[in-house]
């Protein structure tokens, strides 16, 4: 299959080509100098070199603080440029797989939302991601993935991915405890996109996100246990207390149900940081340790910390 895959340096594009070369696939990894997606004459110019059979946009604009200032590019990147490669995937009859964020929901929920829940973006970031949901759904066959606080692959530079570093290295390092995440393992999301692919699972929304919620806090503390940091570098902060440009959705644990109803592999969020410590999980079917009753109980889904919201 010729496989168009945009972002193809970033954290999510990198594990992505990686692994549909892997499995045999024609792909032209497309990085920001190769290809600028927000000019719609240079989409349309890629697509009749490749014919694509699958187009896979893994770019995006991430600086949440800075979209606020800087508004055009944040839609001209998260919306404007996803219209034009929804409009190749239609001109070329191929299928369209879009990234999306919790973003796009308030926060204002206390159990985690589902692709069922309305929408509410609080920030010039999280309306540019919603407006390019909008815009992925204009080519006939589509995948719109919404992922949460991404980490892991060989271009970590997530939040956890941050909190590890920071650990590892003995440096203080500012945690929310108020508020709550489901992160997304990179080996995992690209897991759920080739099995959502290859069982033709219905097109439309879901929720790309590992099992579990957890504040920042309470994932932070499991991350210092198994590096053999000293806890005390986690310095408690709550999101009223820090100035930030760009309101954050405090509780943004996203539920995910339907994608592992349409067989995606979504392991438990407690063993998150252990992964990220150790490399990613075998893939589903194969031998794996697991972890022993009572190692680290679960209540209703969540870690289990005095931090947590339920």
């Amino acid at each position: 299959m010729k496989v168009l895959i945009t972002g193809a340096a970033g954290q999510l594009g990198t594990v992505m080509v990686q692994r549909f070369r892997d499995d045999g696939h024609e792909v032209t990894g497309a990085t920001r100098a190769d290809l600028d997606i927000t000019q719609h004459t240079d989409v349309m110019r890629a697509a009749v070199s490749v014919r694509p059979q699958l187009i896979i946009n893994c770019a995006a604009y991430n600086n949440v603080d800075g979209a606020e200032t800087q508004q055009q590019t944040a839609l001209e990147v998260n919306a404007f440029a996803v219209g034009h490669l929804a409009r190749a995937a239609r001109d070329y009859d191929a299928t369209l797989v879009h990234y999306s964020t919790d973003f796009v929901f308030s926060g204002t929920a206390d159990t985690p939302y589902r692709e069922s829940d309305r929408p509410s973006p609080e920030s010039v970031y999280a309306s540019s991601k919603y407006l390019g949901e909008r815009m992925a759904a204009d080519a006939a066959r589509h995948y719109v993935l919404r992922v949460e606080s991404l980490f892991g692959g060989p271009n970590a530079h997530g939040s956890v991915d941050r909190i590890v570093s920071q650990l590892v290295s003995g440096k203080e390092t500012r945690v929310f405890v108020d508020r709550v995440v489901s992160p997304s393992y990179v080996e995992d999301v690209v897991e759920a996109t080739v099995r959502l692919l290859s069982t033709e699972a219905p097109f439309g929304l879901y929720h790309c996100v590992n099992s579990g919620y957890a504040t920042w806090f309470a994932l932070g503390s499991e991350v210092a246990r198994l590096v053999g940091a000293d806890e005390r570098l986690l310095v408690q902060t709550r999101v009223a207390d820090v100035t930030m440009a760009a309101k954050r959705p405090k509780f943004a644990a996203l539920a995910n149900d339907k994608i592992t109803a349409a067989g995606a592999f979504m392991p438990e969020g407690r063993a998150l940081a252990r992964r990220h410590r150790h490399g990613p999980s075998p893939k589903p079917g194969s031998s794996r340790i697991r972890f022993q009753s009572g190692e680290w109980p679960e209540v209703n889904g969540a870690w289990p910390t005095a931090s947590l919201f339920y």
